[in-house]
């Protein structure tokens, strides 16, 4: 019934305690039996001394504003321990991006870290032509970073500026990949955050890309990016595949 966490060894140790406090009652009143007595106030002694020592690591574990909005928007509904998003805050930095500042330049920034937006909203280009925003509380670069081995190095293919001042979280991305390697359960955590948050960036440009009729370009086909607008030449794979639909619809 306690769960897990600190809050429910502080669930546990209440009721145990209170358990021995009065079996140990019980037995100097009714029994009258010293070694009843002294090894439950012994063991209430033990339970209350590890939820004072539960109760100030939970008080003294405390974060700057930004990471407060993070955990209570993104990890804590998750159910991520306060203990291991702490080890997770202390492993970033929060940085401050100027109105109209780049956070990146199309093939010029290096994909060398991970970071989140906690305020503001970002503007992301393509050869100068408009994809989509990032607003709070959703990565800057994840496709980016999903599209790396640990190994590999690579750049930016976007560009991401500033529309408003903004503030965000930054990992450095060789620090995050050691922590990935020490606890599996951040890199499950972080897999599954940034999985959604790619696949709400695709359909952010889902919803900008239209072919006649009012059908929708598949985004996953290549070179989607040159066909946002009618004017530009369309790749042959790309009429290959409307060939085969019209074929497909005969």
């Amino acid at each position: 019934m306690g769960g897990s966490g600190f809050f429910g060894l502080l669930y546990v140790f209440s009721l145990l305690g209170l358990g021995f406090l009065c079996t140990a009652i019980w037995a100097w009143v009714d029994v009258c039996a010293a070694d009843i007595f002294s090894w439950h106030f012994v063991l209430f002694i033990i339970c209350f001394v590890q939820f004072v020592h539960i109760a100030y690591q939970v008080r003294s574990i405390t974060f700057a504003r930004e990471f407060q909005l993070m955990y209570s928007s993104i990890f804590q509904p998750l159910g991520t321990p306060v203990p291991v998003f702490r080890m997770i805050a202390l492993s970033s930095e929060v940085v401050t991006l100027e109105k109209e500042h780049c956070y990146a330049m199309q093939g010029k920034t290096s994909i060398d870290k991970l970071s989140l937006l906690v305020s503001g909203r970002i503007r992301v280009t393509v050869d100068g032509e408009f994809l989509h925003y990032i607003f709070p509380f959703q990565f800057l670069d994840s496709p980016e970073w999903d599209s790396l081995r640990p190994t590999e190095e690579g750049t930016f293919q976007v560009t991401l500026t500033a529309e408003t001042d903004c503030r965000y979280v930054s990992w450095r991305r060789k620090k995050l990949y050691l922590l990935f390697a020490q606890y599996r359960y951040i890199s499950r955590l972080f897999s599954v955050l940034i999985g959604s948050d790619i696949a709400d960036k695709l359909y952010a440009l889902n919803d900008r890309v239209y072919i006649g009729r009012r059908y929708h370009y598949d985004i996953r086909l290549p070179n989607f990016y040159q066909l946002a607008g009618p004017e530009k030449p369309r790749s042959p794979l790309i009429r290959h595949f409307r060939n085969s639909r019209q074929h497909c619809d005969k």
